[in-house]
């Protein structure tokens, strides 16, 4: 199957987001693009897979691993609504992403510019390029109202 060709990856990162939290999830949402294809789309499952590790960025990267036939993404793009998790940075530099957009910081649970910062460290082998901050605000809001609804 062709990859769909995409205008705004971030657009369908924050859908993806936006069910994550219809469904009861942490509203994050990940998108995967490769020469302006979307390759795989993702939001957090968490709690509908009983799965401490189906983060978004988790799941769009084995998605589009699969799509490609290879756990290496190169040239691939990653978007996020929210700076990933430490576990989450892992894996994106071991699928060798080229590029990682990031929505809002995550000043608790971020590994990219918070936290351990794991691209800065000497054990990395692989860090992408990074650019967070990209429509912060809508991702904030997203957040806030989501666990506003649950307290």
């Amino acid at each position: 199957m062709e990859p769909a060709p995409i205008r705004d990856p971030f657009a369908a990162a924050f859908e993806a987001a936006r069910a994550a939290a219809l469904a009861g999830e942490v509203p994050v949402g990940a998108a995967v693009v490769r020469g302006g294809a979307l390759l795989a789309v993702a939001g957090n499952r968490t709690l509908r897979d009983r799965d401490p590790t189906a983060h978004a960025e988790m799941l769009a990267l084995r998605a589009a691993a699969g799509t490609l036939g290879s756990e290496r993404l190169i040239g691939c793009d990653l978007y996020v609504t929210l700076e990933p998790c430490a576990m989450c940075a892992a894996a994106i530099s071991f699928a060798r992403i080229r590029r990682l957009y990031f929505a809002a910081a995550d000043p608790k649970g971020g590994a990219v510019e918070h936290g351990p910062r794991f691209y800065a460290q000497s054990t990395c082998h692989h860090a992408p390029e990074v650019y967070g901050g990209i429509r912060e605000s809508e991702a904030a809001e997203l957040l806030r109202d989501f666990f506003r609804a649950r307290r």
